[in-house]
């Protein structure tokens, strides 16, 4: 590697060959020198969606179910979609020890739809179906009197087809400031009634599971798993997606 490359800098071609060495090494099973490449990237500034993919991938070839998840599911949140990227999440959350059972309503609806649904496409229909729309009424009169009814209901088309979107893109944003998304990383992890070591246990959960994050306090941060099950754990023990 270059000078600039070991101060804590890679041009493009440096990142694409570390980005191939790190592939090489997968490919060799070479799990730890992949791993430690992928790594490499994502510290300089690099870790786009096929990193965190491939190093998600790496992770669960070693068993770490946990930071197999974390890196798949931030894969997920940065754009990514394919159906290796789903198998590789249900190949890693068959693995989990924990299974829950049921939801919480809040998670069901509009977590479940801002993960299914593309923010920034949702945002991209927004802006030019509103900004074309109201282009098409203010333009209206520099038509003929005969084509003004024609651009009124494009107009109007428009305009309707940027409220869904408009409310889809409503929902991301109140995802993205509102639902903190987490993954457990420690092989077993002890929820308890209060932000204390002393405080009764109310259950654990282990490495791979996606929990929401509510709030923190100290070393402590107050979890919810997916069936609505509250505790308060150590906050080195999750890593937020």
């Amino acid at each position: 590697m270059s000078d600039a490359a070991t101060q804590g800098y890679y041009t493009a071609e440096e990142a694409q060959a570390v980005f191939q060495q790190a592939n090489d090494a997968y490919v060799r099973e070479d799990y730890s020198t992949a791993q430690e490449s992928y790594e490499k990237l994502i510290a300089h500034g690099f870790g786009g969606p096929d990193v965190l993919y491939n190093l998600g991938t790496t992770h669960l070839a070693r068993g770490d179910l946990g930071r197999a998840m974390l890196a798949l599911e931030q894969a997920r949140k940065q754009g990514a979609r394919s159906e290796d990227l789903e198998a590789n999440l249900a190949l890693a959350r068959a693995r989990q020890v924990d299974k829950v059972v049921g939801s919480t309503p809040d998670e069901a609806f509009l977590p479940r739809l801002a993960a299914a649904t593309d923010g920034a496409a949702a945002a991209w229909v927004f802006l030019a179906a509103w900004l074309l729309g109201f282009a098409l009424l203010l333009l209206r009169r520099v038509f003929p009197s005969a084509r003004r009814t024609v651009v009124a209901v494009l107009a109007g088309l428009c305009l309707t087809a940027a409220v869904p979107a408009g409310l889809l893109l409503g929902a991301h944003i109140w995802v993205h400031q509102n639902v903190h998304e987490a993954v457990v990383l420690s092989s077993t992890l002890v929820a308890r009634e209060l932000p204390r070591p002393e405080a009764r246990s109310l259950f654990e959960v282990h490495a791979g599971l996606k929990v929401q994050l509510l709030e923190e306090t100290g070393k402590y941060v107050r979890i919810r798993l997916p069936n609505g099950l509250e505790g308060w754990a150590e906050r080195d023990g999750v890593a937020e997606i």
